[in-house]
């Protein structure tokens, strides 16, 4: 069974996600992209709080910076689309999850 799962894995080193592609209103992008960023921010925490329960010294400097960082990128992206909701705009989303095998 390992055999199948090596060559499997193996043979395609890289999977491409379209994970959105479309045209939005403002508030339809503002639902993905802070769905997005509150999955995205909820995982580092749970990260964090997983690695402190294992050891309290433990600064968890990568998900707490990351944290900060998306929390960061959804103030951005609420000023962004709160400015094209004002101006009547509507939106086009393109994202790709790029996933790659690594040694």
């Amino acid at each position: 069974m390992e055999t199948t799962l090596k060559t499997t894995i193996d043979s395609k080193l890289e999977q491409k996600i379209k994970l959105i592609d479309g045209c939005f209103t403002s508030s339809e992008a503002a639902d993905i992209i802070n769905n997005i960023l509150d999955v995205k921010i909820n995982f580092h925490k749970i990260q964090r709080l997983s690695r402190t329960e294992g050891n309290i010294n433990d600064a968890c400097e990568y998900d707490s910076g990351r944290i900060i960082e998306l929390i960061d990128a959804k103030h951005d992206a609420k000023s962004f689309l709160t400015n094209a909701r004002l101006h009547g705009k509507k939106l086009k989303i393109e994202s790709i999850v790029t996933i790659k095998v690594e040694d």
